[in-house]
């Protein structure tokens, strides 16, 4: 294990063990002070921010991506301190953190014995969404995580995930697909963050008005299963509650082939979470490269994931 290793599996060790002691105020301003500190330096992450959301908020000046860039990092630090407390927060305390519109569409999906995709956007905190999926709605799912390094770490979010009440399988490897086409053939929830192809093998999608993957697995899953494909988003307010929308179902198409179907899909998904992420874009934490015109092949495999590591 490198140094580099070794040090974020210690602080990511050392934000679980102490943040979530911390008064909800304290660890409230932790956020924002770390969020400043770093949006000052303008890292690779904050650079890559801004210039993803030069594409969302089209016409924004320098002064305007530099706002959007430090109310995001405020937004992807608030996502952190949540998530390190969330495995101390009562069922009450996630229970009165969420407030989802539209929530009929799962729990209706759910009761006429269909399985449901949900797939969600890097937008706001979708663990306190899962969290609140399996202790409030008691509604257990299957996810995939992404491995990261060191292997340590990876093995913290895995069993940090599953105390929260989700089944965790790795993106790579190769079973994961049939598990999940399992999970929903049985009538189970299976929740995919989706806005970002790790096989570089995706749907390419207009996003923006641009062209970038999109992973294919949620519009394939309903297709294979017969379950219900549901894009959702989520943001910030004001407030200490997070807010988030199911959106309408994503039908199959009669026609085509399984990859004209697949893509029409994914387009309707990647539309989906545009409409989300263009009404709160300072919550949409895409601190890595996503479009192809950005995308360099020669780039390390894990190199473009450390841009965002705060």
């Amino acid at each position: 294990m490198s140094a580099r290793d070794r040090l974020s599996d210690a602080l990511y060790g050392a934000g679980w063990a102490t943040v979530k002691k911390l008064p909800e105020p304290v660890a409230v301003r932790l956020g924002r002070t770390i969020a400043d500190l770093a949006w000052k330096r303008r890292g690779q992450g904050v650079q890559r921010l801004e210039s993803n959301y030069a594409r969302v908020v089209p016409g924004a000046g320098p002064e305007r991506l530099a706002e959007l860039s430090r109310a995001g990092m405020r937004s992807y630090l608030r996502y952190w301190m949540e998530s390190f407390r969330l495995p101390a927060w009562s069922p009450e305390r996630i229970a009165n953190g969420i407030d989802i519109k539209d929530i009929h569409r799962v729990t209706d999906g759910m009761a006429a014995g269909k399985g449901v995709v949900l797939a969600l956007p890097h937008l706001a905190n979708w663990d306190l969404a899962g969290a609140w999926a399996t202790t409030g709605l008691g509604i257990p799912f299957t996810t995939v995580a992404e491995r990261l390094k060191p292997e340590t770490l990876y093995d913290r979010f895995v069993a940090y995930r599953e105390d929260l009440g989700m089944e965790v399988l790795p993106h790579s490897g190769g079973s994961a697909f049939g598990t999940l086409a399992r999970r929903l053939r049985d009538g189970g929830l299976v929740c995919l963050v989706a806005d970002r192809d790790l096989s570089a093998s995706g749907v390419e999608v207009e996003f923006f008005g641009e062209t970038a993957r999109m992973p294919a697995g949620p519009a394939l899953l309903a297709q294979h299963t017969g379950a219900l494909l549901l894009p959702a988003t989520l943001w910030y307010d004001d407030s200490p509650v997070m807010r988030g929308r199911v959106h309408p179902a994503v039908p199959v198409p009669e026609s085509g082939t399984r990859a004209e179907k697949t893509s029409v899909m994914t387009q309707a998904l990647a539309d989906a979470f545009a409409t989300g992420i263009a009404d709160h874009p300072e919550d949409w934490h895409m601190l890595q490269r996503l479009w192809l015109k950005d995308l360099d092949p020669a780039r390390e495999p894990d190199q473009d994931a450390r841009e965002g590591t705060p």
